[in-house]
């Protein structure tokens, strides 16, 4: 079992200032096995006589004090109530639950819950989770993917990846949505899949997929939900020329993305794609709440993050697989728009982090590794 120091300290900073932690994340991403590092005792709720032990404010009596996990604790005949009964009465127990993602967006969990918890989630590896896995190059990384499994597996295996979507169908979509068109469904995330990073319009994918705008806005929200898709929306504070709809909408894994887009080997022009994926997961996994947006104006200039963190100026990033292809045009139209804030350039080929200067606004070039150092010292995020 690999471990995973940095989501561990995450979970247990969170479980000192509340009674409940909410752990979710996609399928395999690794809850299960994140959880039995903890220093807690482990129930799985996917098995019935678990489910029969748990149910019940005895079972909270029994444990005393300390740490527990309650793993899958959605297939409980009612999850909410017990981390409402722990949270109220038994301040002792800290309890760290993980289940299915439409649980922890259910009206009922937010108002059973609120104040009571701290919602974790977890992504797909970031690259402090790549040095404990063993990740020699990023290549490895952005081409399998940050699923534990796909990884570990070292090598990239078509049937498994499309295994995966098969479950993903039958265990998260049939058992917790109302979709009942299996064929427009994957078609949709395929296509999604492929056109991954660009701009979301809902039009483009109801003729292949053969239903209605209104629901192919629909299957959005539920890969919203599940975490299978990640909508990015533009940043603007209405300033003239600027773009303030049409928002983009990212795949959650680069492995995924390498598949539905036939990538059999990835080529030099295919990196830069992947390595926009790859920060923005980082960004997920260092960000607490994660407002994270693009800006876009008409004339065509573009960040690809601009990150608003409460009472600070916007932060803004550009990520390039090589640094020699960055420009500045779109920063200084930005910010002669938004002229407050730091820049940042992270680029895969950044091996020493340094300053420069263009009609006094300062870039900071940095890579992978000072992202997660800028936003790890900022006690806001």
């Amino acid at each position: 079992m690999v471990d995973r120091p940095f989501w561990k300290e995450r979970i247990l900073e969170k479980v000192r200032r509340r009674p409940v932690v909410w752990l979710s994340g996609v399928r395999r991403v690794g809850k299960t096995a994140l959880t039995q590092q903890l220093p807690a005792r482990y129930f799985d709720c996917e098995l019935p006589s678990i489910r029969k032990e748990v149910e019940g404010e005895a079972f909270l009596k029994e444990c005393g004090k300390g740490l527990i996990v309650l793993d899958e604790i959605h297939r409980l005949q009612n999850p909410t109530q017990i981390l409402k009964i722990a949270a109220d009465h038994y301040p002792q127990v800290k309890i760290v639950a993980t289940g299915s993602s439409t649980l922890e967006a259910s009206k009922k969990f937010r108002d059973t819950l609120t104040g009571r918890k701290y919602s974790v989630w977890l992504t797909p590896m970031n690259s402090l989770d790549g040095v404990y896995f063993g990740i020699r190059d990023i290549q490895t990384r952005l081409r399998l993917g940050g699923l534990p499994p796909f990884i570990l597996s070292g090598a990239f295996d078509e049937p498994a990846y499309q295994e995966w979507i098969d479950s993903f169908w039958a265990k998260d979509i049939q058992e917790l949505f109302r979709v009942e068109r299996r064929y427009s469904f994957i078609k949709f995330v395929e296509l999604l899949m492929q056109q991954s990073g660009g701009i979301f319009e809902a039009t483009r994918f109801s003729g292949p997929c053969e239903v209605s705008h209104t629901t192919i806005t629909n299957y959005l929200s539920v890969l919203e939900a599940t975490h299978l898709a990640h909508i990015i929306r533009p940043y603007s504070t209405r300033r003239s020329g600027e773009i303030i709809a049409s928002p983009k909408v990212y795949g959650f894994d680069t492995g995924f993305i390498t598949l539905f887009k036939g990538w059999g080997e990835l080529r030099n022009e295919d990196y830069g794609l992947l390595w926009e994926h790859y920060v923005l997961n980082e960004l997920h996994s260092l960000l607490e709440p994660r407002e994270i947006h693009y800006w876009r104006d008409k004339a065509g200039h573009e960040m690809d993050w601009v990150i608003k963190i409460r009472g600070k100026d916007p932060i803004a990033i550009e990520c390039k697989w090589k640094e020699e292809s960055w420009g500045w045009s779109s920063l200084l139209s930005f910010r002669h728009r938004h002229p407050q804030g730091e820049n940042y350039l992270i680029s895969a080929d950044n091996n020493q982090a340094r300053t420069i200067e263009k009609e006094g606004i300062l870039l900071h070039k940095i890579n992978i590794q000072g992202l997660r150092e800028i936003f790890q010292k900022n006690d806001d995020v």
